[in-house]
């Protein structure tokens, strides 16, 4: 199903208008990027709904190209004059730039394998569903004599490229999102969820998750820093390793920004660890192009534990003499590329089973706060947060209070003994990716936190 934010005839209709005003100035070569999000938020906190938002907004960005010369505008008007300006202005200050000598031509068109990821029971979820859902949420926190807070949105979004080369690529999707934190006097639980079907996820059940969370983290006992075995919850994965796939960009390593420059083949991570980024897995959202509508690939990242692809844009492709690989951002950036569909495979081995399986070691929910501290050896540091349990001869022993670690994400991928099966999964320190749970032997938490 198409969005009615902007149809396909619309989209081509506003390039139809950007590639008249730039023939008026005498400029062949141009690029669009348009699109349009409609956004619904129902947040709450104390056990009580107290905003619900909506907002609409729309994009429009060109970009002109003279000879080596290019640059780009944009606005939020989508109305005739408004375009016709900011073509003028992409073109006034792509004249005023200089000369980029690896500047390539414009990208040519290529088939696109369409992707679904329009679904209308997110696209037409109402305020009052969205109440109804948070309000059955609110009532298992308070049966269990807590306080919940969260949000509960749904989107749906419209994204297009064209060129004057060819190019027309349109994508829709809808997206729908609920976090819920249960709190009670002395902890805490949380569980989140999106997809771009909201029937696929309950918000009931989400609350039910995070409140035995927080019964079960009461009356927290404070434990020694030092190494432990760790059973990483799906979220707290996808926050820790997901600050890693910035560095698996060819741009990023001939710049020696990143942890893989001169690593490609060699075995960093442990052999049971694969990792691909797959637009086309059924748990995916986003587009199957990049920013110059280039098809995305499924890249192979990490094989048997060695990095084994990278993404490319069409500027670090050419200057490595491959194919690109439809991961670049819109030109002019710095950044190049990255992956953005990250699917990390699992096993068969249960979140249940990881801990029957440990005598001594560390269930965590979630990490948080994390920040980069070593870039080559990827070491990072964070907390945890909203439940963080002891285990003792494979049972939960009870809450403890929180911990500050600092962890290589190389050494930890190098110790995961067991992985769940994966699931879509959201946090919030990273972009949502497909990931399991992973047993990790030795992580390193330094200190125990305030609170």
């Amino acid at each position: 199903m198409t969005s009615q934010l902007l149809t396909p005839e619309q989209c081509r209709s506003i390039f139809d208008v950007v590639q008249r005003a730039a023939r008026v100035a005498g400029v062949s070569d141009v690029e669009l990027h348009v699109g349009a999000k409609a956004e619904a938020l129902t947040r709450f906190a104390n056990n009580t709904i107290h905003q619900n938002v909506a907002e609409q907004t729309r994009f429009l960005s060109v970009r002109a190209m003279i000879g080596q010369r290019m640059a780009r505008a944009s606005t939020n008007r989508l109305d005739n004059e408004s375009i016709r300006g900011v073509v003028e202005q992409a073109i006034a200050i792509a004249k005023a730039s200089e000369e980029d000598p690896d500047l390539l031509p414009m990208a040519e068109p290529a088939t696109l394998k369409p992707v679904a990821r329009f679904f209308t029971s997110t696209a037409h979820a109402t305020p009052g569903q969205r109440a109804a859902a948070v309000a059955e949420a609110i009532k298992l926190a308070e049966a269990a004599s807590m306080t919940a807070a969260g949000i509960y949105s749904t989107e749906q979004s419209v994204e297009a490229v064209y060129n004057s080369r060819g190019v027309a690529a349109y994508h829709t999707e809808t997206l729908a999102r609920c976090s819920i934190t249960a709190m009670a006097e002395d902890s805490s639980g949380w569980a989140k969820a999106s997809s771009t079907d909201r029937t696929s996820f309950s918000a009931p059940e989400l609350a039910r998750q995070a409140v035995e969370k927080a019964r079960l983290s009461r009356n927290p006992r404070e434990l020694e820093p030092g190494r432990y075995t760790v059973i990483l919850e799906p979220a707290a994965v996808l926050d820790v390793v997901g600050q890693m796939f910035g560095d698996f960009s060819a741009t990023s390593i001939a710049d020696q920004r990143s942890f893989l420059t001169n690593r490609i083949g060699e075995a960093l991570f442990g052999s049971n660890i694969e990792i691909h980024d797959d637009v086309f897995h059924g748990s995916q959202a986003g587009p199957a192009f990049d920013g110059e509508g280039v098809p995305r690939k499924r890249l192979k990242l990490v094989d048997a534990g060695t990095p084994h692809e990278v993404a490319y844009a069409r500027s670090s492709a050419a200057k490595a003499g491959v194919e690109a690989t439809g991961h670049g951002f819109p030109l002019p950036n710095e950044i190049g590329e990255m992956p953005v569909n990250i699917v990390i495979s699992g096993g068969d081995t249960s979140v249940d089973q990881m801990v029957a399986s440990t005598r001594r070691g560390i269930l965590v929910t979630r990490l948080w706060y994390i920040r980069e501290v070593d870039p080559y050896e990827k070491i990072m540091t964070g907390m945890t947060r909203d439940g963080t349990f002891l285990i003792e001869n494979g049972e939960i022993a009870g809450g403890i209070r929180n911990f500050r670690f600092n962890q290589s994400i190389i050494e930890m991928l190098r110790n995961v003994e067991a992985l769940s099966p994966s699931l879509r999964t959201s946090g919030e320190e990273a972009f949502d990716m497909v990931v399991p749970a992973m047993k990790v032997a030795d992580f390193n938490f330094t200190e125990v936190t305030r609170f």
